[in-house]
């Protein structure tokens, strides 16, 4: 296991250790029946290359399609689609290199803050895995499929009846060479995402 690996593998151990330091707050939450829930969120960002990932694909803008099932409030389930629009750099002329990511997580949200207020907040603790695909639209290679983890954080800012939801990941995941040729090694990119929510009545007036 390579070092990179390592490390992205105690950040997500990490990270569901977390799910166990509050039950009581959980239990306090969840004390009254919650009908489930679904919520549906569009959200735009950038995924950002870090390490060797630099030399190879070029920072992006992102836009992702989430659906998380919410068995109770301080839980949810949480599947994800990103696109991001990206640059192959080991051609001169640069072609475009879509980059696609589809994953399903978990997602603690422990507690709000400031709860009856005018304005809100819901932090929130994550991990997932999935795939990641390159896809290059020129020089006639075809896409190459990895897989990947993630570890999240982030938080929802409310008021009213709308919500501003941040979030970052930290991805690890495996890297073919777009070329066809060479080893597989494990890469390292960041995702930070904005997404903006309508919440129903209900929701508004917690």
């Amino acid at each position: 296991m390579s070092r990179l690996t390592a490390f992205a593998a105690l950040r997500i151990l990490g990270i569901l250790a977390l799910f166990q330091l509050r039950p009581s707050i959980v239990a306090a939450q969840d004390s009254a029946p919650q009908p489930r829930r679904w919520e549906v969120r569009i959200a735009s960002g950038s995924l950002i290359p870090t390490g060797e990932q630099r030399s190879a694909v070029r920072s992006a803008n992102l836009t992702a399609a989430q659906l998380a099932w919410l068995p109770r409030p301080s839980l949810a389930v949480t599947g994800t689609f990103g696109w991001a629009r990206s640059r192959d750099l080991r051609f001169a002329d640069r072609p475009k290199l879509d980059v696609f990511t589809s994953d399903l997580g978990v997602e603690v949200r422990p507690t709000t803050w400031f709860a009856g207020r005018a304005a809100t907040f819901s932090p929130f603790v994550g991990a997932g895995a999935g795939a990641r695909s390159y896809d290059s639209r020129s020089h006639g290679e075809g896409a190459t499929h990895n897989l990947s983890g993630y570890a999240a954080l982030g938080g929802e800012l409310g008021a009213g009846r709308f919500a501003l939801r941040l979030e970052v990941r930290d991805y690890a995941s495996g890297f073919k060479p777009l070329a066809g040729v060479g080893t597989v090694d494990a890469r390292n990119d960041v995702v930070v995402m904005a997404a903006l929510r309508f919440n129903r009545r209900a929701d508004a007036r917690r």
